[in-house]
């Protein structure tokens, strides 16, 4: 199960861009753009997180937090405010509010995905982001194991890393040359075939005794994850 995280946010662009980075990591979104309203889908929603921007209509993100810590069934609901106030009198009142994180604006996105997986891991380690299912495979990225079905898959570090790039984007085709600077890094120098060679060997590994291959090559182009395998086994 993906973690529920409601974003409450009032500058609709940056909304927007939260939602979509977000459900790209694999989360479930929801998107609320006042406080009166995120007091209100905190308690019917019961989400998994709270990203609360501080300065918001009707109800300021600081009043939003003291709400939400007041109720008995949501004193350990993880929230992580977003603001453009730096001073340090401001983040400790924040945290001080009740605030898990704090994170000031205009901040990375991969900053705060990292956040976000952080406070998960510590809150909800289950729902952490940590684990990647397709189908019937699963890859543990704390442990690094992997497995399929009932049987544990042994991978190298390289196939591991291949395989985790194609589970965060599955049907996505990847090319020879976006792989290579996802898996092996920009800075290092490797043959695009290398890719072909690697990808052979995680097909070896997955697949055994006949099992559907779960890696679409496309002609020219290079490979994905076949979005059709997780429907199939998962009927």
């Amino acid at each position: 199960m993906s973690a529920r995280i409601l974003v409450v946010e009032d500058e609709e662009a940056l909304s927007a861009l939260l939602d979509y980075n977000l459900q790209k990591e694999g989360f479930a979104v929801s998107i609320c753009q006042d406080g009166e309203e995120a007091i209100l889908a905190v308690a019917e929603e019961k989400p998994d997180l709270v990203l609360l921007d501080w300065m918001l209509p009707k109800v300021s993100g600081i009043e939003v937090c003291r709400q939400i810590r007041i109720r008995g069934d949501m004193r350990d609901l993880p929230i992580i405010m977003l603001t453009a106030r730096g001073e340090e009198d401001d983040r400790i009142r924040g945290l001080d509010t009740g605030a898990d994180d704090y994170l000031t604006k205009p901040f990375s996105m991969t900053e705060l995905l990292a956040r976000v997986r952080a406070v998960l891991r510590r809150s909800r380690p289950t729902l952490s982001g940590d684990v990647a299912t397709f189908g019937d495979i699963m890859l543990d990225r704390e442990t690094r194991r992997v497995r399929r079905g009932d049987r544990e898959v042994h991978l190298g570090p390289t196939e591991f890393r291949l395989l985790d790039c194609l589970l965060q984007r599955p049907g996505r085709v990847f090319s020879r040359e976006q792989l290579l600077d996802l898996v092996w890094g920009r800075d290092v120098y490797v043959e695009a075939r290398t890719v072909d060679v690697h990808v052979g060997r995680l097909r070896k590994a997955l697949n055994l005794r006949g099992e559907r291959d779960p890696i679409r090559t496309v002609r020219a182009s290079g490979y994905a994850l076949d979005e059709t395998y997780s429907a199939s086994t998962s009927v």
